[in-house]
């Protein structure tokens, strides 16, 4: 089944309307889209019109991505649609003709056709798990079981916003202090490669005795002009080696149990993986999904494979009656005040609303530390390339001066 990129007029509302269809051939596109009440204009087949003039490859569709955040966008602009009393289907065409992300709204078009077949909501999602994960496909899943698709839809865009809030500020906050590092980098190798070999060239004609820092600069700039390429092939290797081990099972345990364990990051590492657990569970639980579940999904987002056995080891033992707080307070990973708050809001039978207070706390306190660790690296960054350039600075100047009072 070939996909096409189709313009029309809609009876109804006699206006122009375009997008991307699932057909057969143009002949059985033209009899779907009259059904729906769009009279055909003209149809390619998908990605004819984006082809480039000289023809070979669409750079466009092959880049193309689906953000988190237009994911976020167009659940709440559903969510609102739903609301409002607009059937699914003519919700999906409305959000699929105002979608400007080329791969969504082919992704949005199947979605509707797919609807227009009988499929339910969240099978149809299920068909694109690059757009719509796992957890997005249960809580619709849910949402339709319940019929509260409405409200499971305005809470899914909640916990999305939220996510891309909290994700947002983490990178902005440490977006200076990583502008300033690769400024510094570069600044010092430049002066390393271009401006100290002509300076030390001096000296080495000379044949004074020079200091031992001037000749450890010296040293260090033959390196770095004459064997980059050797260190730059280092680096590569390394770093290749490392997320290879990284990439195994055991690797990739140890590393994240090491990251737990690392002096301030540990503790942000730990309080990021614990807010996502347990904004996701509440979510899910607020949605209808049922426990176990939804802690198996809550269990995949937290990104730490330490976290996440210990997540594992839980679940089996709720299969076996202990409550969800036994486990987690068992194992150690998990901070005191979480377990505690999950045991009330069992014997409390509010669950959901304890996991949404243990995620909010834990989102700020995130946000608070996070802005407390980039106020600390500022200055360090600062001291490290100030260092770095008084050092070259005073490694040329002193042979300069003893240079001069020689002369004397």
């Amino acid at each position: 089944m070939a996909v096409f990129a189709y313009t029309g007029i809609d009876a109804g509302k006699g206006k122009n309307v375009k997008g991307f269809r699932d057909a057969e051939n143009l002949r059985a596109l033209r009899i779907a889209l009259k059904r729906d009440g769009i009279m055909l204009t003209s149809a390619e087949e998908g990605g004819k019109e984006k082809e480039k003039k000289r023809g070979e490859v669409d750079f466009v569709s092959m880049f193309a991505r689906i953000s988190p955040s237009e994911i976020a966008i167009i659940t709440r602009q559903l969510a609102t649609l739903i609301r409002a009393g607009i059937p699914l289907v003519e919700s999906i065409s409305a959000l699929t003709e105002q979608v400007e992300n080329e791969a969504l709204v082919r992704i949005l078009s199947a979605v509707g056709e797919d609807l227009r077949q009988g499929t339910s909501f969240a099978k149809s999602l299920e068909k694109h798990p690059k757009a719509f994960q796992v957890l997005y496909v249960n809580m619709v899943a849910a949402g339709e079981a319940s019929g509260k698709l409405e409200a499971v839809m305005e809470r899914l865009a909640e916990f999305m916003e939220n996510q891309a809030r909290m994700k947002g500020k983490v990178a902005s906050a440490l977006a200076y202090p990583l502008v300033m590092s690769v400024f510094g980098t570069g600044l010092v190798s430049f002066l390393m490669v271009f401006v100290v070999p002509k300076m030390t060239g001096i000296f080495e004609n000379l044949g004074q005795a020079l200091p031992w820092y001037t000749q450890l600069l010296i040293f260090s700039s033959s390196l770095v002009s004459n064997y980059w390429w050797l260190l730059f092939g280092v680096g590569a290797l390394l770093t290749w080696l490392f997320l290879r081990w990284k990439g195994t099972e055991e690797g990739g345990y140890r590393w994240d149990t090491l990251k737990l364990k690392f002096p301030v990051l540990g503790r942000l590492n730990l309080l990021v993986a614990v807010a996502r657990f347990t904004r996701t569970l509440a979510t899910l639980l607020a949605s209808g999904v049922q426990l176990l579940p939804a802690m198996e999904i809550g269990r995949k987002v937290m990104e730490n494979r330490k976290l996440e056995a210990v997540i594992s080891e839980a679940i089996g033992s709720i299969r076996e009656g202990e409550s969800i707080a036994e486990p987690l307070k068992r194992s150690g990973a998990f901070p005191p005040m979480v377990t505690h708050m999950i045991a009330v809001g069992e014997k409390s039978g509010q669950l959901e609303q304890m996991l949404e207070n243990v995620s909010g706390a834990y989102e700020s306190e995130v946000e608070n530390k996070v802005t407390a660790v980039t106020s600390m690296l500022e200055p360090i960054i600062i001291g490290v390339m100030g260092g770095a350039v008084g050092f070259i600075v005073v490694s040329i100047m002193m042979p300069l001066m003893q240079m001069t009072d020689l002369v004397q």
